[in-house]
């Protein structure tokens, strides 16, 4: 081949590393031959999706040779009536990442910035240099959000700021009022996207709901996500909620048929099955806290989480703890990718997996 096409792509595709996601079961099963794996890398639902989910999956295969509703019709409704806004604030998205590239195509040129947190989800400066954007990562304050200084590092060309709350891999957040005092602080003109992807899981108060501050912030937009505690990630619908006036430009670029027809249908299901959310939710808060006290009992730090996970010190040896770990048959998630490299994520899993990571660990730090 005479012609690199690697060295044509766009200035700023050249600098991007591919996402690595989580080790897949089945790939630790090829490499190692184990048969026996659990993996709390990816930040899912232990429990698997909720039965009326399950059912409306089942109805919907009668229609897979169709193309799905264009224009999710009926969970754009669900989603309007449950969270008290106008269809016309919706926009759905192939996992609320989909929704996070959206904005950043809809309204960033070459060259205009892009602000998001050190430690925050490695979404952001892909979709920033995706799009040739000046990708601006401020640094972390105990390893979540510095609002202030994010609202600090604002200019003339800056056009979106992301801000995961709760954010991932750290799992801290912000109360509402350090998220209302930072949108008093940035311009009217820029884009603020909070990303509440695990929102469903804080318990703690005052946590903001960012759609009832849609109003207040018309440069606001909230994306969420049904991966997480509705426990549909592989089916991969997210969505964001903004003032009818975002939602139409980026309505105008979303890809047809984004949403398949059984990820639609059962994310309409997964709206009204209120005590399988209230069950995750309760789960969740027990598992941390069996995760925290079994870190506690090993001398490890870790960090405060509010969401379906905890990041934890493992030092130097962090990934020969990780590869110590997949030979016990358990899939964690190393952060070396997120600048932390003597820090691992687990999941919160079943009691019973919570349990069998924790003898892992102990046995691989003996080791």
């Amino acid at each position: 081949m005479t012609c690199d096409f690697r060295q044509q792509a766009n200035p700023g595709v050249q600098q991007l590393q591919p996402y690595e996601p989580g080790k897949p079961v089945d790939e630790l099963k090829r490499e190692l031959g184990i048969r026996d794996v659990i993996k709390l890398a990816s930040n899912e639902n232990p429990r698997g999706p909720g039965h009326e989910a399950r059912e409306a999956v089942r109805h919907a295969v009668e229609d897979l040779h169709r193309y799905p509703d264009g224009h999710g019709h009926d969970l754009k409704a669900g989603l309007a009536e449950r969270l008290g806004v106008t269809t016309e604030q919706i926009t759905l998205g192939n996992g609320s990442n989909d929704v996070l590239e959206l904005i950043a195509r809809a309204w960033v040129a070459p060259g205009d910035r892009i602000i998001y947190s050190q430690y925050a989800f490695a979404v952001y400066p892909i979709v920033a240099r995706a799009v040739s954007a000046n990708p601006f990562e401020v640094p972390a304050a105990l390893f979540g959000h510095d609002l202030e200084a994010m609202a600090a590092a604002v200019t003339e060309r800056t056009r979106v700021i992301y801000v995961a709350n709760p954010n991932n891999p750290t799992g801290t957040w912000h109360h509402q009022h350090a998220i209302e005092t930072f949108l008093d602080e940035v311009p009217e003109d820029v884009l603020v996207v909070l990303d509440e992807a695990y929102f469903e899981y804080v318990e703690e108060s005052p946590y903001p709901d960012g759609i009832r501050l849609l109003e207040r912030y018309p440069n606001l937009i909230v994306t969420r996500s049904f991966s997480k505690i509705h426990g549909l990630a592989g089916l991969r619908i997210g969505y964001a909620v903004s003032s009818p006036e975002i939602a139409d430009v980026l309505n105008r670029i979303r890809q047809p048929f984004n949403v398949n027809t059984a990820g639609q249908a059962a994310a309409l299901a997964a709206l009204s099955d209120n005590d399988y959310v209230e069950d995750s939710r309760s789960l969740n808060t027990s598992g941390l806290v069996q995760l925290v006290e079994g870190l506690d009992q090993l001398g490890l730090d870790y960090i405060p989480s509010v969401a379906n996970f905890l990041s934890f010190r493992a030092g130097p040896d962090a990934q020969a703890i990780y590869e110590g770990l997949l030979r016990e048959g358990m899939i964690v998630r190393p952060l070396g990718g997120y600048a932390m490299p003597e820090h691992l994520r687990v999941s919160t899993g079943l009691p019973e997996e919570n349990e069998r990571f924790l003898t892992a660990l102990k046995k691989v730090l003996k080791s």
